[in-house]
């Protein structure tokens, strides 16, 4: 019973910050700069016809297998989290759990919310997510900015990292006998 009551507390809030969100005035999001001179850094222009760009450099991390997939570190508007590798993944995705922290913890703002979609998951269900903009993806020493994710309206829903980051490389290689992914 209580679990039941939070997450309906939950799901009551993440509905406020889309309905406070679609009232926000949008005119303060662009791109932000970082100085972090060992990175590499794409920004998607608000105004492009939504054409990726790619990334120049490389990065190598190193996975973990869990379960039968396999986990890559990325830190997230500054926050860290182990994703699904997902090529089947449109989206970069996250659970209502891990939003709820990240909007608790100022990661997320109502500023990031551009709106809703609905989604298809692997078994074929239909449901409607919140779409955002992650101010920050990093992975290795690779920063993307501004990068589309959708919030799955399911606090177990996995962390899957799609193809909205993936697409911006040019090539992704996996060394299972090392158990590392190199991003070019």
């Amino acid at each position: 019973m209580q679990k039941n009551k939070i997450y309906f507390l939950f799901l009551q809030t993440l509905c406020v910050i889309f309905a406070l969100s679609s009232c926000a005035h949008k005119s303060g999001r662009h791109g932000r700069e970082n100085n972090r001179s060992h990175s590499t850094t794409i920004s998607k222009n608000q105004n492009s016809d939504r054409r990726e760009r790619k990334v120049g450099g490389h990065t190598k991390v190193s996975m973990r297998k869990e379960g039968g997939v396999y986990l890559v570190p990325i830190t997230v508007n500054g926050l860290n989290l182990d994703f699904i590798f997902d090529t089947g993944a449109s989206n970069i995705s996250l659970s209502s759990a891990e939003a709820m922290v990240m909007y608790r913890q100022g990661k997320i703002t109502q500023d990031d919310i551009v709106g809703q979609q609905q989604f298809q998951d692997a078994t074929g269900g239909v449901s409607v997510g919140t779409i955002v903009l992650l101010r920050t993806v990093q992975i290795g020493d690779i920063i993307l900015e501004n990068v589309e994710a959708s919030i799955v309206d399911n606090i177990q829903a996995p962390l899957l990292l799609g193809q909205t980051a993936l697409a911006k490389f040019g090539k992704v290689t996996i060394d299972y006998n090392h158990n590392t992914i190199e991003f070019n």
